[in-house]
C-alpha cells in the first residue's frame, strides 16, 4: 500500500487463537465467569429446555417431599396439643392469644400500608427479573419441570 510520502506502509495484526484461548481457562470460569453472558447464549434452545426441566423437576420433587413432611409435622403437632388441651394437660388462656393476635395484626396493617420496597430488596428483585428475562427459555423449562415433579 502506498503511502503519502514514497514509502510502503507495513500492516500488522496480532492474531488471537480462539482455540488455545479457551483450552487455557478452567472449566468453571467458562460457566460461572460474570463476563460469560446469559444461557441464551452459551446453550442452544434443546438443551436449555433439558437443563431447566431436570432442574425444575428435581426441584418440584423435594419440595413436594418436604412439603408433605412439614405438613404432616404441623398438622401433628397441632393435633397433639388439641388433645392434650381437650384431656386437661393444658390450659390455653384464649384473652391472651387474642390480644396477641389483635397486636399482630396492627403490625402488619402497619408495615404493609407503605408500598415502599427496602432499596437491597428492589435490587435483588431487579436482578431476578432480569435474569428471568435473559434466560425465558430455560425459565419456562425450569417451570415446567417444577410442575411435573410436583405432580409425580
Amino acid at each position: 500500500m502506498a503511502v503519502p510520502g514514497g514509502g510502503a506502509k507495513d500492516d500488522t495484526f496480532n492474531v488471537l487463537d480462539l482455540a488455545e484461548y479457551t483450552k487455557n481457562r478452567p472449566w468453571w470460569r467458562k460457566m460461572f465467569a460474570p463476563s460469560s453472558g446469559s444461557s441464551a447464549e452459551k446453550y442452544n434452545v434443546a438443551t436449555q429446555l433439558v437443563i431447566g426441566g431436570v432442574t425444575g423437576w428435581c426441584t418440584g420433587f423435594l419440595f413436594q417431599k418436604v412439603g408433605k413432611l412439614a405438613a404432616t409435622a404441623v398438622g401433628g403437632g397441632f393435633f397433639l396439643l388439641q388433645i392434650a388441651n381437650h384431656t386437661g394437660y393444658i390450659k390455653v388462656d384464649w384473652n391472651l392469644i387474642q390480644r396477641d393476635m389483635n397486636k399482630a395484626k396492627q403490625q402488619l396493617k402497619f408495615h404493609t400500608s407503605g408500598d415502599k420496597m427496602p432499596a437491597e430488596v428492589k435490587s435483588r428483585v431487579d436482578e431476578v427479573v432480569i435474569f428471568l428475562k435473559k434466560n425465558a427459555i430455560l425459565t419456562g423449562g425450569f417451570a415446567g419441570g417444577f410442575l411435573f415433579g410436583m405432580a409425580s
